[in-house]
């Protein structure tokens, strides 16, 4: 590529377009980017990132990436410790011992290895990846506690790895005996230091900053990124690597701290995330050689297939004994270990390290680990999602519905879908609602959804919608701002509120602070109120061949408000104002509808 500028929007062109197009065809985004990064690098030459950023490479690499983890640390409250504190303990400790100890052994054997570079891969090969393994999770949705351990596991290890596998090489370089082990624990003791006091007092920095309101508003995140570059880079000063643990430290401390308030920060973060991972992977496919003796090696493949069926499993079923998880979270767990870009930057720089003090074999570390990371991300991506659908731990396209609000016609409406088999859970602050709830056999929790952690309290395990039905429009539309940060904004809806435009929206109020508006304009709370008052109740209606949707809005003559419609394979579709749904013969209407025809008055 001639001219740089048209390299890095390329980088960032392709990978967008990679997420979208993983978006509309429901895949993994990993796999996408890493074809696509693959084929503008290594098949048509079209981006080379080597030549693109020369030295500056590696760098803008590990500071996306100390990025990337600190958001990842964001969402590492401790006080989720409490539920999975066990397992996440055992796989940060036992789990690492095992997959260092078994990758080197196998990497001796299968690979030709000495024990050195065998340990040195090991070691890389404990980082499990937040980078490929969140926006998995996003895509599979697992139960709420598996899908913590997970995440817990992938952040803590990805620093822990790194670290490992800068002592390990530290101690090569220094020889072998006393003097490698002493370079070794002194490593750990400076890892530990630098990135554990660096990450807290980066973190103390931001909450002062915050809670003087010597930062405004407007500066708050950057200062918070300004601050995560200068943590990362003074801790990598003590100990290469120890800096992706200070930034993990740092987030994690942030998010567990209740001072201030952060949330505007992480929002901030996921989007950067979702940026820097898109264009990071992108830059790691276009780097893949086309061909390499690794990739084809028998002793490479058997390398992975191991790493996958034994080293994997292994080193989880060591960690689970006598925990929480079920048999079927356990497997789960046991084929959940892809590879990302924490360990193509560690290995390809160590690689060329080694290869330059003339260390036999090294030139065979960054083929290897590319296999791995392919091989992995390929498998992982496209067969976890139905791997958790087989054994029952994922809902990916979860039917299950979050109502806000639960005065009588809504107790009605949730009572309804839940005999369609759709979960639904009622939030309401009015204590009355909410045991009258509890009574008809609902789900239901007394809480105000406006409260900084609300949607964390909730156990939205099947909830994939979220329906505002208070009486209050003001509060409708911030929590439907609020439910954005969990759920789909396609997922989230409102009652049109009083004096809506034809569209059924405020129009003193931005569309972005609005959800969709549900059922029609004329829907508002009061209206709903009061036709339930006058005797309107909700109805099923099959529709066939001879009795279609026509013949159902004819026989009602207006009384009928369609709320929802069943498909044939069971899934609920939630009615959109000023939207026209395709209704067909062998589905379910669910409507409010006055008995006797006309409406009465």
């Amino acid at each position: 590529m001639e001219h740089p500028l048209i390299g890095l929007a390329g980088i960032v062109i392709v990978g967008i377009a990679a997420q979208w197009l993983s978006w509309r065809l429901r895949l993994p985004a990993i796999f996408l980017l890493l074809l696509a990064g693959f084929v503008a690098g290594g098949v048509t030459g079209w981006i080379d990132p080597d030549e693109l950023l020369g030295a500056t490479l590696f760098p803008i690499v590990s500071l996306s990436v100390a990025i990337i983890l600190f958001e990842g640390g964001l969402s590492l409250d401790i006080a989720e410790l409490a539920k999975i504190g066990r397992v996440v303990r055992n796989l940060a400790s036992i789990g690492v011992v095992a997959t260092w100890v078994l990758s080197a052994i196998a990497a001796r054997f299968l690979l030709g290895f000495d024990w050195p570079l065998s340990a040195l891969l090991g070691a890389i090969l404990v980082v499990t990846g937040p980078t490929v393994i969140i926006p998995l999770l996003r895509h599979i949705r697992p139960t709420a506690k598996l899908g913590s351990a997970i995440r817990w596991e992938a952040i803590v290890n990805d620093p822990t790895g790194a670290i490992l596998a800068v002592l390990v090489f530290n101690a090569i370089v220094v020889g072998e005996g006393q003097e490698g082990i002493s370079a070794a624990v002194l490593g750990v003791v400076k890892a530990l230091g630098a990135g554990g006091a660096l990450g807290l007092a980066g973190a103390g920095l931001i909450v002062l900053l915050l809670k003087r309101y010597w930062v405004p508003d407007f500066l708050q995140s950057p200062v918070t990124l300004a601050v995560v570059m200068v943590v990362f880079s003074l801790s990598d000063l003590v100990l290469s690597e120890s800096g992706l643990l200070a930034v993990t430290v740092m987030g994690s401390a942030l998010a567990s701290q209740n001072v201030v308030t952060v949330r505007h920060i992480v929002e901030f973060k996921e989007n950067l995330r979702v940026l820097l991972i898109s264009a990071l992977f992108v830059i790691l496919a276009a780097r893949l050689p086309i061909s390499d003796p690794a990739y084809s090696d028998p002793g490479s493949l058997w390398f992975l297939a191991v790493l996958i069926l034994v080293v994997r499993p292994a080193s989880v079923a060591l960690s689970t004994i006598g925990t929480f998880l079920t048999w079927r979270e356990r497997v789960f767990l046991g084929f959940m270990a892809p590879r990302g870009i924490v360990a193509a930057a560690v290995a390809s720089i160590f690689s060329l390290e080694l290869m330059e003090l003339g260390y036999p074999g090294a030139e065979k570390l960054a083929p290897v680990m590319f296999l791995v990371i392919v091989g992995t991300v390929a498998l992982y991506g496209l067969g976890a999602g139905r791997v958790a659908r087989w054994l029952g731990v994922a809902t990916p396209n979860p039917q299950g519905m979050l109502l806000l609000g639960a005065s009588g016609w809504v107790r009605a409406v949730a009572q309804a879908l839940k005999a369609e088999g759709v979960e639904v859970t009622l939030v309401d602050s009015n204590r009355k609602n909410v045991a009258q709830a509890r009574q008809d056999g609902l789900e239901a929790k007394c809480d105000n959804i406006l409260a900084e952690y609300a949607f964390e309290d909730l156990e939205l395990d099947g909830i994939g919608r979220f329906l505002a039905l208070t009486p209050n429009d003001e509060v409708n539309s911030l929590a439907t701002v609020h439910a954005s940060d969990v759920f789909e904004r396609s997922n989230v809806y409102q009652l049109a509120p009083e004096g809506a435009d034809e569209g059924g929206r405020l129009t003193e109020m931005p569309a972005h602070l609005q959800g969709r508006i549900l059922f029609d304009t004329v829907a508002t709370h009061a209206e709903m109120t009061k036709r339930f008052a006058q005797g309107a109740t909700i109805k099923r209606t099959g529709l066939t061949d001879e009795f279609g949707f026509d013949e159902f809005v004819e026989h009602y003559r207006g009384a009928a408000l369609p709320l929802f419609v069943v498909t044939e394979a069971s899934k609920v579709r939630v009615l959109e104002a000023q939207r026209k749904v395709p209704v067909k013969a062998g589905q379910t209407i669910i409507s409010l509808v006055f008995d006797g025809g006309e409406p009465r008055k």
